[in-house]
């Protein structure tokens, strides 16, 4: 839950923000990521590399 939480915190109106772990469960998925970047997030250890995720367009 505070992982979720602090995602939050940096995503704009509409963003879909996740993190490195749900970025490697999905590949092959057809959803295109952008590197946002990397973060120390309160209350939750380490560093986080986040991104944004959109479908393919086409």
């Amino acid at each position: 839950m505070h992982l979720a939480s602090r995602l939050l915190d940096h995503a704009a109106t509409g963003d879909i923000i996740v993190s490195r772990t749900v970025k490697d469960l999905v590949v092959g998925s057809g959803i295109v990521f952008q590197e946002r970047s990397e973060l120390q997030l309160r209350d939750v250890p380490g560093t986080w590399q986040i991104y944004a995720a959109s479908p393919v367009s086409g």
